[in-house]
């Protein structure tokens, strides 16, 4: 696979360190309850133990997780991304994954180790054969090693394999990304180091920067060197330790921005973060979460145990059809150490279950309504797209293309086969229950009320599709529209279909639109207003579902002189009930 040479570079340069059988210790809640300061640490050998019993939205924007709700290369577009740790204490080893819009397959990953006080950047574009690349010139240091000025191209091995060599590129151009915090570099354990007491760990120096500069980020560095090989460890709590990382504490802090140089148009905003919580500790710990970055099979204990670090039905042995009858105990791919962490890998009490922390994860983000504006008043060529991301259903429901049989996912025979979606019983897990679910009979079944047939279905695109529940448009003088609208694509779809991990609704514009999407995009084509507003019904029997996003307007003013730019860009979360 491309991906293995990526994440295996680092491996063959310094020989691998040969982790193939060892049992999987990778998921530490910590056992010393004393949490280091002022060059006090319980033993070098401990972790401060993890203390957190929830999982939040954080009002403020600072968290353990981050999600940038949307990134586009299309069309010319770029997207460019800030991830600040604002602990000026610890550093971060952090966990980057690029997913894919269409359904949430995994386009990158990589990890970033942040010392305090840094911020990271880089920008993603669509290369010259339309597959999206990200390019930095930041001295922050990843993991495989990202050079200054050298585009990484995404990786398209887990992308439909049956798409045209266009549209795996296109599904490389669209999608979110998800950012956390796998464990801090603990600035307050303290080594021998050289013979010197009392010195800080040799990942922290390595990774401080030095006049601008990260030691690590110089290639064939001793500190280079170092890094590799703590990020392809396979860490128990001792040698996790002994490497000076510690349990995760909160701190991290996103904003991104889509711009179009061509067309001088900016669209910005900030990523949805995510907080351990548990009492009234703001700085609260998780669970030491790192994982090797390899293309190796994971090195879990047994094959059951995969079920006990991801919600991920595509990698669990008891994942569910979309008949509500079990799929076959082999998982439906293989899990590989890059595959991990993901955002279900139990980040609290560890004797979780990665089922619990999907679900609340999913609580924690769903929404009951989704309300926002649009223009199209053509005095100004003023356009809209509404954005709509959900993180979470990855974890709930998945596209299997190992079930296609023929050579494209439209074909009904193959987006109808029962094998298609694999779903998790989250509800399981003894929580509300499931917010995308296969037919009534299964045993995620979230409760009474529900459509017998499941509430998901699959566009002719093989994008896994969930339906609103209604919709309502008004104007800006208290008129609503009354005869409903109408989608496409789909002849006469009366409510908006979520169809794809990450969806955009265009308004009026059936060309090109704002963003240029194209990969799950829908248009509506009436029932609305040339200004106003709406509200979108996501009630899903009462638990809603995990969405966030964004209305993207963009506008013309038709009175600058030539050669001024006078083209903008306006950037609106989505408010919402819950």
């Amino acid at each position: 696979m491309k991906k293995n040479v990526l994440a295996l570079s680092i491996a063959a340069m310094i020989g691998g360190l040969g982790f193939a059988g060892a049992a999987s210790a990778a998921l530490v809640g910590g056992t010393s309850a004393v949490i280091p300061g002022a060059g006090v640490f319980d033993g070098a050998t401990k972790m401060t133990t993890a203390l957190s019993t929830g999982l939040a939205v954080s009002p403020g924007g600072v968290g353990h997780a981050l999600v940038v709700p949307y990134f586009n290369t299309q069309n010319g577009n770029m997207t460019v991304m800030h991830v600040t740790n604002t602990d000026q204490v610890n550093g971060k080893a952090v966990k980057v994954r690029f997913r894919g819009a269409a359904n949430s397959d995994d386009v990158l990953d990589f990890q970033v180790f942040m010392s305090p006080g840094d911020v990271w950047t880089a920008a993603v574009v669509a290369g010259a054969d339309g597959v999206s690349t990200i390019i930095t010139s930041d001295n922050t240091c990843t993991v495989p090693a990202l050079s200054a000025g050298v585009p990484q191209p995404f990786v398209q091995d887990r992308l439909n394999p049956n798409l045209s060599v266009a549209d795996k590129a296109a599904q490389t151009r669209e999608g979110y990304v998800e950012i956390f915090n796998m464990a801090d570099i603990d600035a307050a354990q303290l080594f021998t180091v050289g013979g010197v007491p009392n010195s800080r760990s040799p990942l922290y120096t390595a990774t401080k920067h030095v006049n601008g500069v990260a030691p690590c980020s110089v290639a064939g560095s001793a500190a280079r060197t170092l890094l590799n090989n703590i990020a392809i460890t396979n860490h128990t709590e001792a040698t996790g330790s002994a490497a000076g990382l510690n349990t995760p504490t909160t701190g991290l802090m996103g904003d991104w921005y889509i711009i179009n140089v061509p067309q001088t148009t900016t669209f910005a905003g900030g990523a949805t973060a995510v907080q351990a919580t548990g009492g009234a500790d703001a700085n609260v710990r998780g669970n030491f979460v790192h994982f090797p970055q390899t293309g190796a099979a994971a090195t879990l204990a047994a094959a059951t145990d995969v079920n006990n670090v991801t919600a991920d039905p595509l990698f669990r042995t008891n994942s569910i059809r979309a008949d509500g009858t079990a799929a076959p105990a082999t998982p439906a791919l293989g899990i590989l150490n890059f595959d991990l962490p993901d955002m279900s890998t139990p980040y609290y009490a560890v004797a979780s279950t990665a089922l619990t922390q999907a679900n609340l994860l999913t609580t924690a983000l769903a929404v009951t309504s989704i309300t926002n504006q649009y223009a199209n008043d053509p005095t100004i060529s003023a356009k809209t797209d509404w954005t709509f991301s959900m993180p979470t259903r990855r974890y709930n429901v998945a596209a299997n293309y190992a079930a296609i049989t023929g050579t494209s996912a439209a074909t009904a025979a193959n987006t109808a086969n029962i094998s298609y979606r694999l779903f998790t019983d989250l509800a399981a897990a003894g929580q509300a229950g499931d917010r995308f679910y296969a037919a009534v009979g299964a045993a995620n079944v979230a409760g009474a009320g529900q459509n017998p047939a499941g509430n998901t279905t699959v566009d002719a695109k093989g994008n896994i599709c969930v339906l609103a529940q209604g919709q309502k448009f008004y104007d800006r003088e208290e008129t609503s529209s009354v005869s409903g609208p109408v989608f496409s694509p789909g002849a006469g779809a009366a409510a908006v279909q979520f169809c794809g991990e990450v969806s955009v609704l265009a308004f009026a514009d059936t060309g090109t639109s704002v963003l240029g999407a194209s990969v799950a995009r829908s248009t509506i084509t009436s029932g609305t207003y040339v200004n106003g507003w709406g509200v979108i019904d996501t009630a899903n029997n009462a638990l809603g579902l995990p969405i966030i996003g964004s209305a993207f307007i963009k506008l013309a003013n038709p009175n600058t002189g030539a050669g001024v730019s006078g083209t903008y860009g306006i950037t609106w979360d989505h408010r919402f009930t819950r």
